[in-house]
């Protein structure tokens, strides 16, 4: 048994030990301060975010014991610091928000600071913007306490929107100060959307690629894949490929083809047909040899990509040979709307509107608004043209079947003629 299975066999047990009601009333007896039990849901959360899925029905029971010890535990216990420092994280890591105002009411001996329960009764309550700048400071001076990282965090949570650059710096601050903990999976996670809305690429990229090797099991994973998948699409051009590869090869097979896929499909819709090709063809290496379920979608993306390119031909026959069925409604929206993108350009034109309505200009001169108004030998004043469009010309009002000409439109046209007449006059000028 490794030592990490055996720290988590041990909490387990001790968890078990407490839903006994005799062992547990055994063990409040004892000494089972609020600080002992916190390390418990410390390492309970910290167990969810590296995989283990399970620990989150023992995540649920903790916060719930807790409770009841932070409400029922003798005043006196809070002589300890330690103790203080487990209520104020405790409410920081999902606890009730109702029992810091139960403590801090009754908190007769000033065992809490004041500014700290504060900022979380504001941040608790929705109005974390209203002490942004206390929180920042606060979170500064506590920095390297056990509390220190947890008021980062939200710190970040507070900034996030209005100054994102001063909380990437508190996301920093927190998963260096807790690393291998859930504190550092939610402050990577989040500094990755910081790095997508502020085009911080190089920042992102690395921030992905630590999260991949630390947290590629956390049930948070999904979330980050999608934040990794935006930065790339957003930014390709800022990307190196090989990055990509780089960062996705810490996954198994499985994983990589589905990050591959989202990247190749958002690829396709964002017209980047590059980099959805590279990414439909790692989807296909990684199936290699395998009965690879990505592989047709795959070159479904690849050929949406390939629409706009001179490979349109291909294209369309992938995207015809794709089931629908064996596609989602938003891709069956899509494959229809690629077809029919991909038959409106492959569509041969019709002859009779590649007809002119003109004799062309073969002299290759600018023709000026006497030459476009004056009759030609092809067509005499007052016949009707081979065009079934009407001219916009003054004279052509014959050609509109005795219908009346707007007088507004009349005027339009005198107006625009006589300026015309005098920019030929300048340019007959300059000429000579």
């Amino acid at each position: 048994m490794t030592r990490r299975q055996h720290r988590y066999f041990r909490y387990a047990v001790f968890g078990l030990a407490m839903m006994s009601p005799a062992v547990g009333h055994a063990a409040d007896a004892d000494d089972l301060a609020p600080y002992k039990m916190l390390r418990s849901l410390q390492f309970v959360q910290d167990s969810v975010v590296a995989g283990d899925h399970s620990a989150g029905e023992m995540q649920r029971f903790m916060l719930g014991k807790i409770d009841q010890r932070l409400r029922n535990v003798d005043p006196s216990v809070y002589d300890d610091d330690r103790n203080v420092d487990a209520a104020l994280i405790y409410v920081m890591s999902g606890g009730n928000p109702q029992t810091l105002e139960y403590l801090a009411a009754h908190d007769v001996n000033g065992y809490f600071d004041n500014r700290v329960t504060d900022v979380l009764r504001k941040y608790l309550g929705g109005k974390g913007l209203l002490v942004s700048k206390t929180l920042e400071e606060t979170a500064k001076e506590y920095e390297g306490k056990k509390i220190g990282p947890y008021l980062a965090l939200i710190g970040g949570n507070v900034l996030i929107a209005t100054k994102p650059v001063d909380a990437l710096t508190l996301y920093d601050r927190a998963r260096l100060n807790a690393p291998g903990t859930i504190i550092e999976e939610a402050a990577l996670r989040r500094s990755v959307a910081i790095c997508v809305e502020t085009g911080q690429v190089d920042k992102g990229l690395a921030y992905s690629q630590r999260y991949v090797r630390r947290f590629l099991h956390s049930p948070y994973a999904s979330q980050f894949a999608d934040l990794f998948v935006k930065l790339i699409v957003s930014h390709d051009h800022d990307v190196d490929p090989q990055t990509v590869v780089d960062i996705l090869s810490f996954m198994d097979a499985p994983r990589q083809r589905e990050v591959y896929l989202r990247v190749a499909r958002a690829a396709a819709i964002a017209g980047k047909p590059d980099l959805a090709r590279m990414a439909a063809q790692r989807v296909q290496s990684l199936g290699e040899g395998t009965d690879n379920p990505f592989g047709p979608l795959a070159d479904f993306y690849n050929g949406m990509a390939n629409v706009p390119t001179d490979d349109i031909d291909q294209a369309a026959k992938y995207i015809a040979n794709i089931s629908g069925a064996s596609l989602s409604p938003q891709d069956q929206a899509l494959q229809a709307a690629a077809r029919s993108v991909a038959e409106q350009i492959l569509r041969a034109p019709d002859p009779a509107s590649l007809t002119q309505g003109s004799t062309p200009n073969n002299t290759n001169q600018e023709i000026t608004s006497e030459q476009a108004a004056a009759p030609t030998a092809a067509q005499p004043q007052g016949a009707h043209g081979v065009s079934k469009e009407p001219v916009v010309e003054g004279e052509a009002s014959a050609g509109t079947g005795g219908q009346d000409v707007d007088p507004s439109f009349t005027s339009f046209v005198t107006t625009n003629r006589s300026k015309l007449d005098e920019i030929d006059g300048l340019l007959a000028q300059e000429g000579k």
